[in-house]
């Protein structure tokens, strides 16, 4: 307890005086710059200063000049290139990337590297360093003991980190390992370098504690969605509490005993159970059941198991809808058993979770197959309730489904419940809202009455068949109805063309103001519905005249036309473009719930149609004014959208054109 207190001290300690230090920095940067030559960046001399630059300021490529030692080597990125972290007193950089002609550098190796600051994937880094060698030194001591709670908020972007925890598996691979840790509020992934003779499955269910970079995991708009760890190597990984030497050896409970309050205390290691196989899908889940309950799991095992055969499993308590699951799930053989017999249940037993992860016989009609799922999936009805049976086509083989539609069905299999935490919450218990049954094989399927053969499909031949002799009588009846037909089929076609010619821009296919006066009246009913927002974008192509009067009136309708798709390319699909006449045009965007999104397209258009157009052989110089107005849950009508978006278009080109402008009032 005195040492947690400690610790919390220091930290509270550490977070009253970074604000302090990063404010006397920037007045030391400050005063730095003014004795620096005009328009030369001062130095960065510590990696929190190269770290915690803004994007836009890692941008202006600071020059940066660090001493401190290798908490992490990767000689190959991903890129073809080596990266590293380092750290000095300040806080830890990652630099990348590193010439392959530098040898490698081992975590407590003492480096001076002078390089450039950068933006990176989400905290600035630094590109480009030459590296020397200095010496060998310890790793930086005392890290904060972090949880996945913190790591997640970004805070320690690329610094040196402790966390506490439990390895639920490990994946190695030729160069490297990756070790997977529950904390105690969520699990965190983390890679180490892989070292010869080393038993990294040892390490499962063992209680860690481990130190590391966190790195980050980006989407491609440089937006934090994870974290990891990088790991020097098993140096720096305690294991304070040494896992079993055979968990098999540890004695079973019964299954009805998991999640329950008496087993809680064993929620962070892995449990031992016992039971009878009623289910496998190689390489996907495996069922047991003991007489006390049923449960399932995930398991990489591809190892064949027969129904009924008696196996223990060790692996880790999850829950997955409303019912326990085994992650990370290691199976042995124990011996033959005896087939576990499945329990006759209804739809409202399976619908209640009374035999969830069990084996159930249940009975349905089929009603339809879903053939766009990669695996067999039926759907059964069974009175005012439908419900899905699936079975992997890996155990279907070359077979397909010989069952017909309307045939009322005897299905044997697991039943796993589905539950919608949204509204099916009473009481603290959670209520199922659908079920689905999971087969082993096509032959717990038993037909137990066939449709009648008064089915769709013979009714539909036997009325062919009088059709066909009726044609035969009336066949010059049925001449003169497909003449019709062909005629309505053109007169069809060319009412289709003159609607289409009338409500979309023949030069560049656009919407015409027709069609956009509808769309922003829909548009408008719809904001003021859903409580969303849209906007209104007037683009207008600067000094278009002077376009057809240097290059002639062809190269103005290719600029028209080029325009357009650049315009189109760049709002969303659910967006209208129109052109309202001559060189201007109109963008409605629907359905935005921040009104800035109306802001960053208008400069992506603008940015867009900044670039040359080339026309015969020429690069025509073209640049748009926009004028943006955006509405509140459709707070103003047509005309007003309309007169103040072009009023902000008069704004933008009185700014000197290429450019846009938000309406204000």
């Amino acid at each position: 307890m005195v040492k947690l207190y400690l610790r919390h001290l220091c930290l509270r300690l550490a977070f009253a005086i970074l604000p302090a230090a990063l404010c006397a920095w920037s007045a030391t940067a400050n005063n730095a710059s003014a004795k620096q030559p005009e328009g030369q960046l001062p130095t960065l001399t510590t990696a929190r200063q190269a770290h915690n630059l803004l994007a836009v300021e890692a941008a202006r490529g600071y020059p940066v000049h660090l001493h401190g030692v290798v908490t992490y080597f990767d000689p190959d990125y991903g890129i073809g290139f080596a990266a590293v972290f380092l750290c000095d007193s300040s806080g830890c950089v990652f630099f990348r990337p590193l010439s392959k002609s530098i040898g490698p550098l081992p975590a407590g190796t003492v480096v001076d590297v002078q390089g450039v600051s950068s933006p990176g994937d989400f905290g600035s880094i630094v590109v480009d360093p030459t590296v020397r060698v200095v010496g060998h030194g310890p790793l930086p001591a005392n890290p904060p003991l972090v949880t996945m709670t913190r790591l997640s908020t970004g805070t320690d972007d690329a610094q040196w980190v402790e966390v506490e925890g439990t390895v639920h598996s490990a994946d190695v691979y030729p160069n490297s390992v990756t070790i997977h840790v529950a904390l105690i509020d969520g699990i965190i992934s983390g890679t180490m370098p892989k070292e010869a003779g080393v038993n990294y499955s040892a390490l499962i269910d063992a209680k860690v504690r481990i130190r590391g970079n966190e790195a980050p995991t980006v989407n491609v708009d440089t937006q934090l969605i994870g974290v990891h760890l990088k790991i020097p190597g098993l140096s720096t990984v305690t294991v304070l509490e040494k896992a079993p030497d055979d968990p098999f050896q540890v004695p079973p409970i019964p299954i009805n005993r998991i999640l329950r309050w008496d087993h809680y205390s064993d929620s962070f290691h892995r449990v031992h159970l016992r039971g009878n196989v009623t289910l496998q899908w190689p390489a996907l889940s495996l069922c047991i059941r003991d007489s006390t309950g049923g449960i399932c799991m995930q398991s990489n095992q591809d190892l064949p198991f027969t129904l009924g055969e008696l196996v223990d499993v060790v692996g880790f308590v999850g829950t997955e809808n409303n019912e326990p699951i085994l992650t990370n799930a290691e199976v042995k053989r124990i011996g033959p058993g005896a087939p576990v017999a499945a329990v006759p249940a209804s739809v409202e037993q399976a619908l209640h979770g009374v035999f969830h992860s069990q084996l159930i016989q249940i009975d349905g009609r089929l009603i339809g197959e879903d053939d766009a799922s990669s695996d067999l999936n039926l759907m059964l009805a069974s009175g005012n309730t439908i419900f899905s049976v699936l079975l992997p086509k890996t155990l279907m083989g070359a077979q397909t489904s010989p069952w017909k539609i309307g045939s009322k069905l005897r299905v044997t299999g697991i039943c796993s419940v589905q539950i919608d935490i949204r509204t099916h919450l009473r009481e603290g218990t959670i209520v199922t809202k659908s079920f689905r049954v999971l087969m082993r094989s096509p032959q717990d399927v038993v037909v137990l009455e066939h449709p009648s053969w008064w089915t769709p499909e013979h009714f539909l031949v036997l009325l062919a068949l009088a059709l066909f002799a009726t044609l035969c009588v009336l066949a010059w009846v049925m001449v003169l109805r497909r003449r019709i037909e062909e005629k309505t089929v053109l007169l069809r076609e060319s009412e289709e063309r003159f609607r289409h010619m009338a409500l979309h821009d023949a030069l560049t296919g656009l919407a015409t103001r027709l069609l956009l006066d509808d769309r922003l009246t829909a548009s408008l009913e719809s904001a003021r519905r859903h409580h969303t927002g849209l906007a209104l974008l007037m683009v207008d192509l600067d000094k278009f005249k002077q376009i057809n009067d240097t290059f002639g009136h062809q190269a103005g309708d290719e600029v028209l036309r080029v325009t357009a798709d650049r315009l189109m390319q760049t709002v969303r699909k659910s967006d209208t473009v129109a052109r309202m006449g001559g060189d201007e045009f109109v963008a409605l965007l629907i359905e935005l719930h921040n009104p800035h999104m109306a802001e960053r397209i208008a400069a992506k258009i603008v940015k867009s149609l900044a670039e040359p157009i080339l026309f015969a052989g020429r690069a025509i110089p073209v640049s748009v004014s926009v004028g943006v107005c955006t509405s509140d849950e459709g707070g103003l009508d047509e005309e007003a959208l309309l007169k103040h978006a072009d009023d902000a278009l008069y704004q933008a080109k009185a700014h000197g054109r290429n450019c846009y402008q938000i309406f204000s009032s």
